[in-house]
């Protein structure tokens, strides 16, 4: 299936190669490219074939101005009449590789966020009464566009009311605490109340002062992107320097300084220094401070005051090995110089982790794997790979002697396929994993053809909502073999399709001086269980159902726009596991104890509260009804945090053969301190830990 995919790229780079001979050279000719570019792309490659018509042009129309003006306040209803012209006619202009539409938005949409200042300024340079009963509504699903300007004047006049008095209420409420405990002398409200309108005016500012900043490529982004949608939710446009990102958020590590940076108004911000990183050894970088210049090695610095957040991080990363020299402001105002040395920077928090849980009454030990998504270092075929991992960590366990084994798969979003497939293998001696189908494809299997088999005793997966993609098929090739038991919310996220990533640089021949051009993320694919049905839309049902904050809320495949729908095609050949557990007597225990459980009792009560909470998107602007709103709201969330992590009655450890690491690195110690307070208090784990125990 793999040579068949790669047959039709080669096919379709050769003909668009034909297309492009003439040399363009501005960002227009650059634009059109890479809207010709994608349009081929999915019109030969995508799962689905989609007819560019009218209907097509009017879901594009509603996507791109949804994307642009969500809270809708910016565009006004005489902005809107304008650009209604183009509502059918976006079909037309993309076979004409025509880009009208885009330039007029893009342009209207720039003018409208100049003007959008003068309306917060002005909002906010008096008090509020918050007093009476106005509302405001928060979704912009249910917003229509303003008639005019003063309309939308009232809308941000609306929305700084609303922002002050969310702020000052939180100011309150902290006073009321603190003087409560000290002789501090309180602040009074009108006080209070001008402080929130400054806090919420620099807030604004510095917003207003990164949208000025947006680009046509950022635009651009946002419009093919508004029509790649409508292939499907998961067909995405991805420019050079988010490509880039979502590299090093698959591979799970980066060569750079290792900081996270923000956009604090003209500045760029120190936010976070990674554990381990070249700054974080280098020592003289610090959280908030303030990056002013940016200098590679003995080069002149280069100002980035004032500059992209963008464009000054692509300066700072570098290759491994290399100085970058920066300017930094500290918060004491001194100014200094301070040099690092690039280096790998490894985001420990990407990758597979396990320990060992321990019943203290029977000393029973069930291991516990930590997998955050199924990851994979595509640019290096000796790079790291969660398959490699997880089985590093079955061996650790086995060594432990445990009786039953825990695979946490909750709020994995999935990734790469090859290794999910690798992955099964552990559980199985032979037989197909997942069946894969393009467009006009036959069904393909992908099978575990090893006859080793890394662990044969008790398993569980545990999956929640936005379990998806890849988590979805190891938990139903688990289930579907009967090797081991799903546990967790009524069923996980829904997606079952494949998507590969096609550039565009090889597209394109010629035309160095435009490049890069960016990457399609493409769906190419659906993926099938063995037993033929897609998790399409209905994901995987947990076999064991555990109460859930979010059962009720709507959030998965099923709930976007334009999703690829549910079939099934022929079951597979494959040998179900011989079983020595009775699920049926699991299922009744489990359910027994969760009855008794009144932490869990609570959660089914929070995801009523949750379900009204996402349904009421209004809010009266009266500071005594929304102060005494919210202390109801924090009491009942407190008590939700409450009982999902309550100190249960087992023991969390490291496995022996991470010991030495962990307790002899201080960055390993804490990182692992921190997760095994955090599992030791989760319920989701404790009972699962029983299920598997009584799965002997």
């Amino acid at each position: 299936m793999k040579h068949k995919i790669i047959a039709v790229v080669v096919i379709l780079i050769a003909s668009l190669s034909i297309s492009f001979v003439k040399n363009l050279s501005d960002e227009r000719q650059k634009n059109t490219i890479i809207l010709e570019t994608m349009m081929a792309g999915l019109d030969q490659l995508h799962f689905q074939k989609q007819t560019v018509d009218n209907d097509f042009s009017a879901k594009v129309f509603d996507s791109f101005l949804e994307n642009m003006d969500f809270r809708k306040l910016f565009f006004i209803k005489e902005d809107i009449e304008l650009l209604e012209k183009y509502k059918y006619k976006i079909d037309d202009q993309i076979q004409s590789k025509s880009l009208d539409f885009f330039y007029t938005s893009k342009d209207l949409y720039l003018k409208r966020i100049e003007e959008s200042e003068k309306y917060f300024r002005e909002a906010l340079e008096k008090p509020f009464d918050f007093t009476g009963n106005e509302i405001i509504e928060t979704d912009g699903k249910k917003m229509s566009f303003a008639k005019d300007k003063k309309e939308l004047k009232q809308r941000w006049y609306l929305m700084m009311k609303y922002s002050v008095m969310t702020k000052l209420a939180t100011k309150l409420d902290i006073q009321d605490d603190s003087t409560s405990q000290t002789d501090t002398v309180p602040k009074t409200y009108e006080e209070l109340e001008a402080k929130a309108r400054e806090d919420i005016l620099k807030t604004y500012t510095d917003w207003h002062h990164r949208l000025k900043k947006t680009e046509e490529e950022d635009i651009l982004s946002l419009y093919l992107n508004a029509i790649a949608a409508v292939y499907d939710p998961h067909t995405e446009y991805f420019p050079p320097k988010d490509k880039e990102n979502f590299d090093i958020s698959m591979s799970g590590k980066l060569e750079g300084i290792g900081a996270t940076l923000s956009q604090a108004n003209a500045y760029i911000k120190v936010e976070q220094i990674v554990p381990g990183s070249p700054c974080w050894k280098q020592g003289e970088l610090e959280v908030g401070d303030l990056i002013l210049k940016v200098a590679q090695g003995n080069a002149d610095p280069v100002d980035v005051v004032d500059m992209r957040l963008d464009d000054a991080i692509k300066m700072i990363r570098g290759k491994k090995g290399t100085e970058v020299r920066l300017t930094v402001k500290k918060a004491d105002g001194t100014i200094i110089i301070i040099p690092i040395v690039r280096d790998e920077v490894i985001i420990a928090e990407t990758y597979a982790k396990s320990a060992v849980v321990k019943n203290p009454k029977t000393n029973e030990k069930i291991g516990y794997i930590y997998l955050p998504k199924f990851y994979a270092d595509f640019n290096d075929k000796n790079g790291r790979r969660c398959s490699k991992d997880v089985k590093a960590e079955l061996e650790k366990l086995k060594a432990e002697k445990v009786s039953g084994i825990v695979i946490d798969l909750r709020n994995n979003g999935g990734g790469s396929l090859t290794d999910v497939v690798e992955m099964m293998g552990y559980f199985i001696p032979l037989g197909p994993v997942v069946q894969v189908k393009a467009r006009y494809a036959e069904a393909q299997l992908l099978s575990d053809n090893d006859k080793d088999v890394q662990y044969e005793g008790p398993l569980a997966i545990m999956v929640n909502e936005f379990s998806a993609s890849a988590s979805e098929i190891l938990a139903a090739a688990v289930q579907d073999y009967g090797r081991g038991v799903i546990v967790g919310s009524p069923h996980t996220f829904g997606k079952g399709t494949v998507q590969r990533f096609v550039d565009f640089d090889m597209m394109v021949r010629g035309n160095d001086n435009l490049k890069p051009l960016g990457e399609l993320k493409i769906t190419t694919q659906k993926f099938y269980r063995i037993n033929g049905g897609t998790t399409q839309l209905e994901g995987v049902k947990s076999d064991i159902v555990l109460p859930d904050a979010y059962t009720k809320l709507d959030m998965g495949e099923k709930d976007m726009d334009y999703p690829l729908g549910w079939d099934e095609i022929m079951r597979a050949k494959f040998d179900k596991s011989t079983q020595i557990y009775n699920i049926d007597k699991i299922k009744s225990e489990s359910s027994t104890r969760i009855g008794a459980d009144t932490s869990f009792n609570f959660v089914s009560t929070y995801a009523d509260f949750m379900k009204k909470e996402t349904d009421e998107t209004t809010d009266v602007l009266n500071l005594e009804a929304y102060r005494k709103s919210q202390k109801e709201k924090t009491a009942l969330n407190k008590r939700y945090r409450n009982a999902i992590k309550r100190q249960l009655d087992f023991t969390v450890h490291a496995p022996k053969a991470d010991s030495t690491d962990i307790y002899t690195d201080t960055v390993q110690t804490e990182r692992f301190t921190r997760w095994q307070k955090e599992l030791s208090k989760d319920i989701y784990l404790n009972e699962t830990i029983k299920i598997v125990s009584s799965m002997k």
